[in-house]
């Protein structure tokens, strides 16, 4: 498509001689717009998707890919309906387990918790807290005086193993002077980093047996979390478990209908960045124009030179397409390793950063996460790829097109 002529053309014109420095350093900026345009589009989707990924792995690893939930508040036969699920095609486990709501305190610390209530093997089974102990150990997770605490929560209260730290239930025994709360100290065996600071700062876990001793539910749980082999594709394990379970007294809730809101205001985040980032690739597509339009008015003596010994009116159009192009291509390699080289390296770029400045640049109390994460889809960078290519080629069109459309006669006339 493109001969040796053409080309030949169109990387003189591309190396600036004295007197068109000008459109040069026009061309340089849309060169450098384009690329940091494309490297900008292609960071901030990958933190995105790194952060949806993250927040669901980190959310459903700790509260399960599903869970049953009794129609009043427990499930007496929760031990009959456990071993029917775990039976169930796609389901990895199924763990009871008794959860309430609980006041916190250690010395002058207070603060609101939520309490899960599991088996030692249920709590094993919980990869999210289990791969993550920083402190003391499960074996020592049993009994009726031994709870597991997040490592927010023992920072911020001073607590290390060993200590002891105190729950209260708000529903406690009815008395003639009204409702007394239920007030029960327990020793600290364990403290895990579950990677969300949320679970980290409020989660606690107790053995089964205290937790039903705690809440006075004894043979009952509140709920069964179920982990699956694919949750990407939860929809057949679901109503597959809820024909195995045949109660209507228990409903079934998937984390797609759990976690619905907040992943898909995700979902919308993520396109709504992507469009507005892509204003930055179309700004420097203006830019092309710009420096082609001058080109091809500082280039029209040469134009008419060019037609006038027998270039046609498609070569012409090709230099100058070329010539935009190249700077599109260019800017877009240039963008796309830059792009992928910092989200390779984002989290070690924020580390230097941050001791470089001296502040916290991604705060786990702000950001629920605690480290930056990135995810490149090379899906998505292809599609970034593609629109700035396009876009630059569409920008060359236009100014081509009117390089193309010249009158050798009156340029060579007003020469």
């Amino acid at each position: 498509m493109f001969g040796p002529f053409e080309r030949a053309i169109a990387g003189r014109y591309l190396r600036a001689r004295r007197g068109e420095r000008f459109v040069s350093v026009i061309a340089i900026f849309s060169l450098v717009g384009i690329a940091l345009g494309v490297a900008t589009l292609i960071i901030v989707m990958a933190v995105m998707n790194g952060f949806q990924a993250d927040l669901m792995d980190r959310i459903l690893g700790l509260n399960g890919d599903l869970s049953i939930y009794g129609a009043g508040r427990t499930i007496s036969h929760y031990e009959e309906v456990t071993d029917r699920v775990k039976k169930v095609q796609g389901v990895i486990s199924a763990t009871p387990l008794v959860e309430g709501q609980v006041l916190l305190s250690a010395g002058s610390f207070n603060s609101g918790g939520v309490v899960h209530g599991m088996t030692k093997q249920g709590l094993l089974d919980l990869k999210s807290v289990s791969s993550s102990l920083i402190a003391g150990s499960l074996d020592d997770f049993q009994g009726d005086d031994a709870v597991a605490v997040g490592v927010t929560l023992a920072s911020r209260a001073g607590l290390s193993i060993g200590s002891r730290i105190t729950l209260v239930s708000p529903e406690g025994a009815a008395t003639a002077f009204g409702t007394v709360p239920r007030v029960r100290a327990y020793h600290i065996v364990a403290i895990f980093d579950a990677g969300v600071n949320d679970y980290n700062a409020s989660y606690v876990f107790l053995p089964m047996h205290a937790a039903q001793v705690y809440f006075q539910m004894p043979d009952k749980v509140t709920q069964i979390q179920v982990m699956v082999q694919d949750a990407q594709n939860i929809r057949p394990v679901t109503m597959r478990i809820v024909n195995a379970v045949g109660d209507p007294g228990l409903r079934v809730l998937d984390w797609t209908n759990a976690n619905n809101a907040l992943f898909g205001a995700v979902q919308v985040e993520q396109n709504v960045m992507f469009l507005i980032l892509a204003l930055i690739i179309l700004v420097a597509a203006f830019n092309v124009i710009s420096s082609l339009i001058m080109m091809v008015k500082d280039k029209t003596g040469d134009i008419a030179v060019l037609r006038t010994i027998g270039a046609s009116r498609g070569a012409i159009m090709r230099i100058f397409l070329m010539c935009g192009a190249s700077v599109g291509v260019t800017g877009t390699v240039a963008g796309t390793l830059l792009g992928v080289v910092f989200c390779l390296n984002i989290e070690r770029i924020r580390q230097v950063l941050q001791s470089l400045t001296g502040t916290n640049l991604f705060n786990p109390e702000v950001y629920y996460l605690t480290h930056l994460p990135a995810k490149l889809v090379w899906t998505q960078v292809g599609e970034v790829i593609a629109m700035a290519l396009t876009l630059s080629l569409l920008a060359t069109l236009y100014p081509s097109w009117r390089a193309a459309r010249t009158d050798p006669v009156e340029a060579l006339r007003h020469e």
